[in-house]
């Protein structure tokens, strides 16, 4: 009896990695399997317990004067808000609008400016040599210390603030890119020149994709190194925006103001730097992709 086989050439299916909004799907069920969204939520409980007991609780004498937690959310959610501030008036709008548009002037200029001037000085070690000893010079300088200057130098309030949130965010791009630059394989290098590659091919495909992550990982810093500027800025010369609310509020004695411009703070700069980390996912899909394929 004869018997016949039958070959099939059937091609391994390759695993894909999810991108996009796949991915973030993929991620957000991956962490439903893990303790990690849980924990999150009873840190964020046990913290507003914390808070509440502390202030509206056990009125301890030294939270006794601090506004608590069943205060700020009943003004802050107020139509008609006894210290002046809540999400229904137009001036809680106009100090956020501020506050972003200095923030999105100032992050624009520290990346176009401390982006390419960290792609240098992590390519060309002439460059580095130059310019490495000024930026350790001036990066240790608190921003504060800067204020006097920035008012003799610039006039209005908007320049100074402006200023002073691009020098501290411009210190952060600058460092994080030199060293993407200087984490990149010297194999990778050498690879290029053997095939022929010009200085400029070399910048344009090995230094500027090898340095991205670290780009990225810079910029999240620096938007909030550009916040935290931006606020102590306000503080000292400004007229809107949060960091003026905040000051305002506490020398004019209304301290739930002063709480809630904290808390808009805070989730401001949470999502802007959630924003930014998503562009910086946008644009490395190569990136996403093998830390997809890890697991990670």
């Amino acid at each position: 009896m004869a018997t016949t086989t039958v070959t099939t050439n059937e091609v391994p299916q390759r695993r894909v990695a999810p991108t996009g909004l796949a991915l973030a799907w993929h991620r957000f069920k991956k962490s439903l399997r893990s303790p990690t969204p849980y924990l999150t939520v009873f840190g964020i409980f046990l913290w507003f317990f914390t808070y509440w007991l502390l202030c509206e609780g056990l009125q301890l004498p030294r939270f006794v004067k601090i506004p608590g937690p069943v205060t700020i959310i009943s003004e802050w959610f107020s139509t008609n808000p006894s210290q002046g501030i809540s999400i229904f008036t137009p001036e809680y709008y106009h100090h956020i609008a501020v506050s972003c548009r200095r923030i999105a002037i100032a992050f624009f200029l520290a990346t176009a400016i401390g982006v390419p001037l960290g792609l240098l000085m992590g390519w060309s070690r002439a460059f580095h040599d130059y310019t490495f000893p000024i930026l350790e010079t001036l990066r240790p300088i608190p921003i504060l210390a800067w204020v006097p200057l920035a008012i003799l130098m610039f006039q209005g309030y908007e320049t100074p603030v402006i200023f002073l949130a691009t020098l501290a965010s411009l210190f952060v791009t600058t460092l994080n890119t030199m060293l993407g630059v200087q984490s990149i394989d010297e194999a990778y290098f050498r690879a290029a020149g053997c095939l022929g590659s010009s200085k400029w091919d070399v910048f344009k495909h090995v230094v500027v994709p090898g340095a991205l992550p670290y780009i990225f990982t810079g910029l999240q810093i620096s938007i909030g190194v550009a916040w935290f500027s931006l606020v102590a800025a306000e503080m000292v010369s400004g007229d809107y925006g949060l960091g003026y609310l905040i000051l305002s509020s506490y020398v004019n004695g209304v301290t739930v103001p002063m709480v809630i411009g904290m808390l808009t703070l805070g989730f401001v700069g949470w999502f802007t730097s959630v924003l930014v980390r998503m562009i910086g996912d946008r644009l490395m899909q190569w990136h996403v992709r093998a830390l997809a394929l890890q697991g990670r």
